[in-house]
Formats: C-alpha cells, sequence, structure tokens
C-alpha cells in the first residue's frame, strides 16, 4: 500500500545539515510545504572557513555560503530567517518562534547544530572570544595584529588552526591544553607529538597538562588567563576553543528524547515524527553499536540527505546511516585528512611516510581491526585506505609493514 509523504516537513536550523536535507527532499521529489527557519538572519554558509581562510583574511564573507540566492529561491522553501525555534508541540505538532507565529508539521527536521561551550562569566568580557558562526570569526579577525598577545584555551582542531592563523598575522600565541599533546586524544602521541613540535617551531607556545580556570580582567576587558594550578599568562585577547554542546534547549519538555542532542535511531528518527541531523544528532552507530554525535561539515550534509531519504521511504524501508566520518585540517601548510574513529584506538601503525618528513599515512585499529586512518600531506594515498576503514578490515602485520 503506497502511503503519502509528508504533505508539510518544517526543518530548524538553516545549517549545511538543514539546506542538506531540504535539497534532498527536492531532488527526491518532494513537492510539500517545505519549512525552512535559522535564528541567523543569512542564508546557510560553510563553516570550517571560519577558522581558515575567512579568519586569515585570505576570505570575504560572501565566498562562505553554501548557496545563491537563486538557488535557495527555486527550493520553493517557506523560508523565515532571523527567527529562532523557542519549544516543540509534538501532540499539536508544532514549532514555536521567537516571533510569536507556530510552524505546523507532519515531519520535522532538527538541525540546530552546536554551541560554543564557554567559560563560565566571561559573557560579557571585551577580548574574549569563541569561534562558532561568522560574526565570531570577524570579530577575532579585527584583533588579529603584530604583538598580540593571545591565549588559545583549547588544542583540538578548532584551537590549533586558529593558532597557526594567529600566529601568522604575527600575534603572540600560547595554546593551552589539559592533555599531554594538542590533538592527542584524535592523533595518538606520536603524531601529537609531530604536531606540537610544529606549532613550536611557528613559535607557538604549548602550555600542557594544564585547564584554564578564570579569565582574567580589568575595566571589562581581558588581561590574562589564570590557571587552575595557579599560574597566570597574560593576555590581550583570549580564545575559548572548548568544544561545543548541542543546542536542545528549545526542546526541553516537548518529549522528543534528549542527552547528548537528540537521540535517534539508527535511521535518525526519534520518534513523534521528529528527525535529527548534522551536530545536534546523537544515533547509534549500526557498526559499533555506540552512541555517537559527529560535529564535522561532511556529516551534516551526508546526513540532511540520509534523513530526507528516510522520510520519504516507504514504512519499514528507511536505512540506517552508516557513514565512515571524514573530516580534515589546514595547518601551517600540513593538510591533516582523517576517515573513520581514530579516538580510543588501541594501535596506531604507520603505513607509509614518516612524521619527520611531515608525510605520512598511519591507520588506527580497535581490537584488533582498522578503524581509522590518518593522513598527513599524502591525499591521494590517505583516501586508498577508507575501504579499509569501510570494512574494518583485520589489521594485520603486513599492513603494518
Amino acid at each position: 500500500m503506497n502511503v503519502p509523504p509528508p504533505a508539510r516537513i518544517v526543518v530548524v536550523g538553516a545549517s549545511a545539515a538543514g539546506l542538506g536535507v531540504v535539497e534532498g527532499l527536492r531532488r527526491e521529489g518532494y513537492t510539500g510545504r517545505l519549512t525552512l527557519i535559522g535564528d541567523e538572519a543569512r542564508l546557510p554558509y560553510d563553516r570550517p572557513p571560519l577558522s581558515k581562510q575567512l579568519l586569515t583574511g585570505e576570505w570575504g564573507s560572501e565566498r562562505l555560503a553554501l548557496r545563491s540566492t537563486e538557488a535557495v529561491e527555486a527550493l520553493g522553501l517557506d523560508l523565515r530567517l532571523g527567527t529562532a525555534a523557542v519549544s516543540l508541540d509534538t501532540r499539536r505538532r508544532e514549532v514555536r518562534t521567537d516571533r510569536g507565529a507556530a510552524a505546523g508539521y507532519d515531519a520535522l527536521v532538527v538541525a540546530t547544530g552546536a554551541a560554543a561551550r564557554r567559560l563560565s562569566g566571561t559573557e560579557s568580557v571585551a577580548g574574549v572570544h569563541v569561534l562558532r558562526t561568522l560574526e565570531d570569526a570577524i570579530g577575532l579577525r579585527a584583533e588579529l595584529r603584530p604583538g598580540l598577545r593571545l591565549v588559545v584555551v583549547g588544542a583540538g582542531f578548532l584551537g590549533s588552526e586558529a593558532a597557526a592563523v594567529a600566529r601568522g598575522a604575527g600575534a603572540d600565541v600560547t595554546m593551552v591544553t589539559d592533555a599531554a599533546l594538542p590533538l592527542a586524544d584524535v592523533l595518538g602521541p606520536v603524531l601529537g607529538a609531530m604536531l606540537a613540535r610544529v606549532h613550536e617551531e611557528h613559535g607557538v607556545r604549548i602550555v600542557s597538562g594544564s585547564r584554564a580556570g578564570t579569565v582574567l580582567a580589568d575595566q571589562g576587558r581581558t588581561t590574562g588567563v589564570r590557571l587552575a594550578d595557579g599560574r597566570i599568562l597574560g593576555a590581550d585577547a583570549v580564545l575559548v576553543a572548548i568544544g561545543a554542546v548541542p543546542n536542545i534547549g528549545w526542546l526541553t519538555g516537548s518529549g522528543v528524547p534528549l542527552g547528548d542532542g537528540v537521540e535517534c535511531d539508527a535511521t535518525l528518527h526519534a520518534g513523534s515524527g521528529v528527525w535529527a541531523a548534522g551536530d545536534v544528532a546523537c544515533w547509534p552507530h549500526p557498526r559499533t553499536r555506540s552512541r555517537i554525535r559527529i560535529e564535522h561539515r561532511t556529516n551534516a550534509t551526508e546526513q540532511g540527505a540520509a534523513v530526507a531519504r528516510n522520510i520519504l521511504a516507504a514504512p519499514g524501508r528507511a536505512v540506517p546511516f552508516d557513514p565512515v566520518p571524514y573530516v580534515w585540517s589546514d595547518q601551517y601548510g600540513l593538510r591533516l585528512q582523517i576517515y573513520g574513529r581514530t579516538r580510543g584506538a588501541d594501535t596506531v601503525r604507520i603505513v607509509e611516510g614518516a612524521p619527520e618528513d611531515r608525510k605520512l599515512v598511519a591507520l588506527y585499529g580497535d581490537g584488533g581491526r582498522v578503524c581509522g586512518v590518518v593522513g598527513v600531506n599524502m591525499p591521494r594515498a590517505t583516501r586508498g585506505y577508507r575501504a579499509l576503514v569501510a570494512e574494518a578490515a583485520v589489521l594485520d602485520e603486513r599492513r603494518a609493514a
């Protein structure tokens, strides 16, 4: 028996994931009413360049747009930008917004992403930055100058990339991390040490194994960071890059299952006609059986397209979302590429190149199986190992040679 598609679909989040949903629906032939709600007053834009090309000034903000105005208009959307969703009534199937208007739906997609995690009490302190939106990046870029004392709290992808850009602008950069090495939880000790050496060669001071306690201020402007051990780092500006939290506050009391994001099943369905895509979606990965939430650009687009297909699928025909995650990072001319999952790996084996050459491919294993691959300045070779990740191949000595 043919079941008609939902007459009204609402997507909350004018993000890469939200755009992936609406484009996927139209591509699959959906002709019903399609509403896209976004709290920013601009069309969906690309976020990875915020800590790279936009922050350096190499790109202007217009280059970040994921689609032109004409392309978005061609989708035939009820487009509500500059409008924040404030609550959800799953019984009445309505999204309420800060504009006072409700959007009724038959199927709803939550694509509200995540917000930058901040240090407590820093919201109104001048010179303290996070890096999540275009406005954030423009604000930080305006401060970068030779001699600026910048403390970067956090040494993940975002903190490391911003530190590299700031050094390129002539800033005096100190990077603080509670880990032993930058990105050690992702890369492991050998590649983490390689990355640390690159930063130090470019003049970044790394304070490792330390946690930032409080941001110091005088007359409303930051003057430094006090570490948990009492040490004080002087600063003219501070970038807080300590991760993000999913934007789910507006769903409180809605009945949608919440935890580390919107908790979905393997098809990205959260029940009551609600689906999720992008940074906010938490789902059981079909291969690992563990719940994960991925904050990477490629995942957002792939999940958006997957949700679109599953919404329109016949009953019982929705397909579990089973990706090989991909993320990349640019730092000082190094291109790092990661396929799969490297956190929690119990084995790291370099299979091509060497850290001292700053060109290599490394396989990551978990329980004797390949769970991820990291490449540094070897894009073609790195792609060649993706299939091993996809099939969770045995990590044997031959492949480790």
